[in-house]
């Protein structure tokens, strides 16, 4: 698994989150497999959990997030992935353009382990629905803790608000589609 450090926005820093760390792997032909380990986790808020099923606005509370385009283009995807088993996947036509939903033949599955002093996510994206060839991705986490307070960790961010479309937060590289 590739490992990569998010950093939070300057702007919204977490009042008690002191890390957090996204993996990628890559060695299953069927599924990409996500995991994000947030350290300092007693303070997290997390929705209830219900049923596998779509669902918009998983960004208003904690919640992770995968953003691929491949290379070369303006079209990416967006996968929003949360704690409560609910997901979503938007196609776009370019930066914030022609959002659509995007056809998925079946749900990635995702897992939450909560702890006081850790928590870790996991999540399972079916191959298929992923982009082909090679990609540059942006991974992120909306991170809710008690109180309210709100902040956002990514690979990068640009200059700003938060913003997890802009191409400054696609800062890693995949090749989703490699069946090995």
């Amino acid at each position: 698994m590739q490992a990569y450090r998010l950093i939070p926005h300057p702007a919204h820093p977490s009042e008690s989150v002191t890390a957090i760390e996204a993996r990628i792997g890559d060695d299953d032909p069927n599924w990409l497999l996500l995991r994000w380990r947030v350290e300092d986790a007693g303070a997290l808020i997390l929705p209830a959990i219900g049923s596998k099923s779509r669902a918009d606005g998983l960004w208003q509370t904690t919640c992770f997030e995968l953003f691929l385009r491949p290379d070369g283009g303006e079209e990416y995807h967006e996968w929003n992935l949360s704690p409560s088993r609910q997901w979503n996947a938007y196609r776009f036509t370019g930066y914030r353009e022609g959002m659509e939903g995007l056809s998925v033949a079946r749900a990635p599955d995702c897992m939450m382990r909560p702890g006081s002093k850790f928590a870790i996510f996991d999540a399972a994206i079916p191959r298929a629905a992923l982009p082909m060839g090679p990609c540059v991705v942006g991974l992120s986490a909306v991170i809710e803790e008690q109180g309210g307070a709100k902040s956002y960790w990514a690979l990068a961010h640009p200059q700003g608000k938060p913003d997890f479309h802009d191409s400054a937060c696609f800062a890693a590289t995949l090749d989703p589609r490699n069946t090995a």
